[in-house]
């Protein structure tokens, strides 16, 4: 039986959240050390998870799988992330922003948004105690999203890892694995699985408490039109866009949904913007013909 009871811990998650992030900020700005930021984002999500679990001390099976979940991802995108810039050196997103203080700030500041926001459904679904519904096909649906969504993650994750350590690859994009049928497939299974948790937070939410869609839609549009997919496009088309062979992956493979390159690559453009991301954003400094030719004569 449940020992808490319907709790509210919207402001505590915020406080929380400020104090961390904060706290990294101040250590980043003093020293220009931008290797903690991703780590510092990622496990302030787990901080959260532990925290409202363990506050309202409900042992509910929803709650318990559900932390368990963000638990798993956090712990294992925070050491892969923070394993990965320790090898590879200063954060790119950070150019031109460590030395500007107020940029600096609004990143972090930002940053902390997106954590708050995102951990939503799950701050709400850990302070439910009392009114909790038996399991429901949402959950299971939730689950499966997020178990899918994790694996794509994570297997998308190494492959590019190993890709980049191979010499062999020094100067060409990632299209091995799983990278063939997607541009970004772990931009992808992160969207799904956070989707996956709101599925499964569903069943107990009630009225004003559906806001907490906020935090998928939130994530979704960060890495569509903010910090994630539009600045690899954007630099991947810097380096090799007049590459054809480039050109050719770019129009086969399928920005986001991993999808057979058969298959997407015969859709009409107005198919691939209007249903499957490909936006116009994602073509800025890629090659125009003309230097496309000249880079070939």
């Amino acid at each position: 039986m449940a020992s808490g009871e319907d709790r509210n811990y919207l402001g505590i998650t915020a406080l929380v959240t400020a104090v961390f992030q904060f706290t990294f900020f101040i250590v980043a700005a003093t020293f220009k050390f931008d290797k903690v930021t991703d780590f510092a984002g990622v496990t302030n999500f787990v901080l959260l998870a532990v925290l409202t679990f363990f506050l309202n001390n409900s042992w509910l099976l929803r709650q318990i799988v559900l932390t368990s979940f963000v638990i798993v991802w956090g712990v294992r995108l925070a050491v892969f992330l923070l394993l990965r810039i320790l090898e590879w050196g200063e954060d790119r997103r950070m150019d031109g922003r460590r030395d500007n203080l107020l940029r600096f700030a609004i990143f972090w500041t930002i940053q902390g948004i997106w954590v708050w926001t995102v951990s939503l459904p799950l701050t709400i679904v850990n302070g439910v105690a009392t009114r909790s519904p038996e399991l429901q096909a949402a959950d299971f649906v939730g689950w499966a999203m997020w178990a899918i969504g994790a694996v794509i993650e994570m297997v998308a994750d190494q492959q590019k890892l190993s890709f980049k350590k191979d010499p062999a690859s020094r100067g060409k994009w990632c299209d091995i694995g799983v990278w063939k049928f997607s541009r970004h497939p772990n931009y992808f299974g992160e969207i799904l699985l956070w989707w996956g948790i709101f599925v499964a937070a569903t069943p107990v939410l009630r009225g004003s408490e559906w806001a907490v869609i906020a935090g998928p839609i939130f994530i979704t549009l960060l890495l569509l039109f903010v910090s994630g997919i539009p600045l690899l496009e954007i630099n991947a088309n810097k380096k090799h866009g007049g590459n054809s062979e480039y050109r050719i992956y770019r129009s086969k493979t399928s920005p986001l949904i991993p999808l057979p390159t058969s298959l997407y690559g015969s859709l009409p453009k107005w198919v691939k913007s209007a249903f499957l991301f490909e936006l116009p954003l994602y073509s800025q400094k890629l090659a125009t013909g003309e230097e496309l030719l000249q880079s070939e004569t």
